[in-house]
């Protein structure tokens, strides 16, 4: 966390709701919020923008906080050349998403967090990149140097920054998509499927190398395809990597959920951030997994998940909260998850340990920076009762009798340190997930919690305006984005199926209106990710691609579609018409990428 002895007076963080940006209220730096007096300032000044994105729960925007913001020399620097904006990601997705695509576009690098970029008063990028260290190290310019280098290029050079911003936003404007060419037919699923199984890790499972994301939009696209055509077939394709994942250190097998992602290709030592959305789209496959295969591994990784939200995720207002931060109170990554041998065995019985030692791989050499253990399955309950002549179910019971044990003395420890925001578009993922999961695994209690945190949306974030209109928040004060309304209208949907109630069409209907009068382009088909009446950037964006959450578009056009079948209304399967049709030529370019618009073209020309 980011600190100094003593407030600064020109820090205009401390107030702020913001867990992160409290967290760097104290910085010497002379930090703004994003809003119209930075940008003021930054003409009056005639100086470039230090924009710099990131999030409560995020390691690295830690470790350039200790080692650059909290610097008084590196600190005295910025404020002299340069207005310094800090932005919560999660508060602000908008801004977020708008500078990570102009980064991609200036670099063409991929972006992430922290996100540093330097802009114009205007608001319009010229340079940046992610992490930049205190001292130049590993072919990284040190942080210090890129702002002496920017100072001169903005004193010396504005003639071909103001080029170079006019072919940004030229570039920007012509990634937006355009409806062009042939519709999307069958022959583009294949070519997902073609392009997905050439990304597939046949030895351990999912996509890629390091460092390796889950890709659960994917999964979910293999997985509803239900295929064993094709070498590898959609169902090994996506079955392997669930069991891989799993059984891996990605998973929490002590308290449930899903870590970030894995910095190494079999899933063994995970990046230990935890977020909501990850195991919210985590969540309804693995209970999807155990309906269609009957898989124990399945059914307890869906328990334990739903059992890791319910206790370490939920607010007192009913809501779930959105991450839990990497690092523990020693500012140590992955200090709440990591074991030493000794600290395993003490409480357990000498059966236990032989058992539970062998299973998660506490026999073997550590794999944490070779002197700690990440708990993983390395050998499973079947093999461990071949070996100790046990009945399975004998062996796996040890097992769950150690693990709530471990639990416990883990739960002793300092946790880490949860960002309670709670978003509206994350919250709603969770209410499908409870929704299917609750469905699948035939546990009533599970939908009741997805009930409970709907209504918890509904009444804390939808309200009326003083014009008497319906709106949806992100947050509180803040207005909702394209996902926060398609997502929660998906949500809505889900739980209406597996528990429906009186009402849930009508307020379908009503979120459904709102969403298409604040956001669709009735020109062009399709819907931007910020509302008609929002403040503007320097670019609208409509986003189609699939990312780590699903892409606003396509939920929207699925969700449009179902509720048109559900309320006989044609409006609503016209607008998803158009959005699908708007990406026709962009999904066609790179279809793995679009799995949610590819379902909603399917969906389409099968007449759902």
């Amino acid at each position: 966390m980011s600190s100094a002895p003593a407030s600064n007076p020109r820090n205009r963080l401390p107030g702020a709701s913001s867990a992160y940006l409290q967290q760097h209220a104290a910085d010497p730096v002379n930090w703004y919020p994003w809003g119209e007096e930075a940008f003021a300032e930054a003409s009056r000044r005639d100086l470039p923008i230090l924009l710099s994105i990131g999030y409560a729960s995020c390691h690295w925007c830690h470790v350039m906080a200790r080692e650059s913001f909290a610097d008084a020399a590196t600190a005295a620097v910025l404020n002299e050349g340069f207005v310094a904006i800090k932005v919560d990601r999660e508060e602000r997705p908008d801004i977020d998403g708008l500078y990570q695509q102009a980064l991609q576009l200036l670099r063409r690098s991929h972006g992430g967090w922290p996100l540093t970029v330097f802009m114009s008063p205007e608001g319009v990028p010229f340079y940046g990149g992610t992490y930049f260290p205190r001292e130049a190290s590993g072919g990284q310019s040190a942080l210090r140097d890129v702002l002496a280098s920017v100072s001169t290029v903005w004193s010396e050079r504005r003639a071909d920054l103001a080029r170079q911003d006019e072919a940004l936003i030229a570039a920007m404007n012509a990634a937006r998509p355009h409806a062009s060419g042939p519709a999307i037919d069958p022959t583009v699923q294949d070519q997902a499927i073609q392009q997905l199984a050439t990304a597939f890790d046949a030895r351990h499972g999912g996509f890629g190398g390091a460092p390796k994301f889950p890709h659960p939009t994917d999964l979910d696209f293999l997985l509803q395809l239900d295929s064993d055509v094709g070498t590898p077939s959609p169902r090994t394709m996506v079955l392997a990597s669930l069991r891989h994942m799993a059984e891996g250190g990605l998973f929490d097998q002590l308290g449930g959920g899903f870590f970030r992602y894995s910095v190494d290709p079999s899933w063994q030592i995970p990046h230990f951030e935890k977020m909501l959305c990850d195991s919210a789209m985590l969540l309804p496959l693995y209970a999807d997994a155990w309906a269609r295969t009957g898989d124990p591994l399945f059914r307890r990784v869906v328990e334990l998940t739903v059992g890791w939200a319910e206790r370490d995720m939920r607010a007192d207002d009913g809501l779930f909260c959105s991450a839990l931060a990497a690092d523990g109170a020693d500012g140590r990554e992955g200090a709440v998850y990591l074991w030493d041998a000794a600290a395993v065995r003490e409480p357990l019985s000498p059966v236990e340990w032989d058992l539970c030692s062998a299973h998660w791989g506490l026999i073997d050499p550590p794999g944490f920076e070779g002197k700690s253990w990440h708990l993983r399955v390395a050998r499973s309950a079947e093999k461990l009762a071949d070996t100790f002549d046990q009945p399975e179910a004998a062996v796996q019971a040890v097992i769950d009798g150690a693990r709530g044990r471990l639990l416990n003395r883990r739960d002793d420890r300092a946790r880490a340190a949860r960002d309670g925001k709670t978003p509206t578009a994350w919250n709603a993922l969770m209410v499908s997930a409870l929704a299917r999961a609750g469905a699948h695994c035939q546990r009533p209690d599970w939908t009741d919690a997805a009930r409970r945190t709907l209504d918890a949306l509904r009444s804390t974030r939808w309200q009326a305006d003083v014009d008497g209109m319906d709106r949806l928040q992100s947050l509180p004060g803040v207005e909702g984005f394209l996902d926060d309304h398609a997502f929660l209208l998906d949500a809505l949907l889900d739980l209406h199926d597996h528990a429906p109630q009186e009402g849930d069409l009508a307020f379908a209907t009503r979120l459904a209106d709102v969403m298409m009068m604040r956001f669709e382009d009735d020109a062009s088909g399709g819907f931007f990710f910020t509302a008609h009446d929002a403040l503007p950037l320097f670019h609208r964006a409509k986003p189609g691609l699939d990312a780590a959450t699903p892409s606003g578009n396509g939920i929207a056009a699925l969700a449009l579609i179902r509720l048109g079948r559900r309320t006989g209304s044609t409006r609503y399967r016209q607008a998803a018409e158009r959005c699908v049709r708007l990406f026709a030529a962009t999904v066609r370019a790179d279809p793995a990428s679009h799995t949610r618009l590819l379902t909603a073209a399917r969906l389409l020309d099968e007449g759902a």
